[in-house]
């Protein structure tokens, strides 16, 4: 197939070109900068240059394949508003242009603090994530004839290379000499391995049925305090417990994000399209010691 990919140059969404690629498909990546566009041709895809709030590069790189993948999201979490209308404007564009082919449309969606399980559907008026409200349209393109899902991706998509969550709760860490959590540090994160995620688009794309949410989850709930121990030892700094209402204070924008405790599974997952994760869970990840490198 001929597949169009958003963010094909990104964390995710370069480990998906590359996947789609090895498996035989064509895909025709959207690249916002020479450099971007650079790492996509490198990786053996068409560049189509422009960005998601193009709406006319949208619809070059769309014009004749056969599904898409849209993993681009503006990270700018000073205007977390625009890049969730941004966002969701992309999605809504991409229904128009597929509605009644019966085409696959994958999206990129989150878990933290809304979803446990796959059947979960939260409502977008009062979820906590503002992504909710594009995934429920996406989702109710089945209705529209498209092969719609959605992969939720949990806070910590991990591997080398990061620059995430993980990464960036290190480089905090690194600053005030101490490996924290917050409260007792009992609240969990779920996580995923990047290529395992990779290999869940790829798989919703060639077989999930429309309409499906999808955990890409490895950990189901991997304690903060836990996560915490790990990087203590390896920065050779204490570990503390940071009192919730310091938590803003102490991690900054991370804060907030580190008090939620969301576990969640992926049972209906990996039964529905056999998905195994088979890279390192994020403990392991973290003593593999490459996201302790000097920078």
């Amino acid at each position: 197939m001929r597949i169009f990919v958003t963010g094909a140059s990104g964390w995710i969404g370069s480990a998906v070109t590359a996947e789609l690629i090895a498996r035989g498909h064509e895909v025709v990546g959207l690249a916002r900068s020479d450099a971007s566009a650079d790492k996509v041709a490198a990786a053996g895809a068409t560049v189509q240059r422009g960005d998601i709030t193009d709406l006319d590069s949208l619809r070059a790189g769309a014009d004749g394949v056969d599904g898409i993948i849209h993993t681009a999201f503006i990270h700018d979490f000073t205007a977390m508003a625009n890049s969730v209308a941004v966002d969701y404007a992309a999605v809504e564009f991409f229904g128009d242009l597929l509605a009644g082919s019966g085409r696959p449309l994958v999206i990129a969606s989150g878990i933290l603090g809304a979803v446990s399980v796959e059947t979960d559907r939260p409502d977008p008026a009062t979820a906590p994530s503002p992504r909710i409200r594009t995934e429920h349209t996406l989702l109710g393109f089945a209705d529209r004839g498209i092969r719609s899902s959605a992969v939720r991706l949990p806070p910590t998509v991990h591997g080398d290379g990061d620059h995430g969550f993980m990464a960036a709760l290190i480089g905090i860490d690194r600053q005030k000499r101490s490996s924290g959590y917050v409260g007792d540090g009992t609240n969990r994160w779920p996580a995923v391995h990047r290529l395992d995620a990779a290999h869940l688009f790829c798989l919703a794309l060639e077989n999930a049925p429309a309409g499906s949410a999808l955990h890409a989850v490895d950990d189901e709930g991997v304690p903060l305090r836990e996560i915490a121990a790990v990087i203590g030892r390896h920065l050779d700094v204490p570990v503390v417990g940071v009192p919730a209402d310091e938590a803003a204070e102490h991690f900054g924008w991370l804060g907030p994000l580190l008090a939620i405790d969301s576990p969640a599974s992926s049972a209906i997952t990996r039964e529905l399209l056999g998905w195994e994760p088979t890279h390192p869970n994020l403990i392991d990840d973290l003593e593999e010691g490459h996201y302790f490198r000097a920078k």
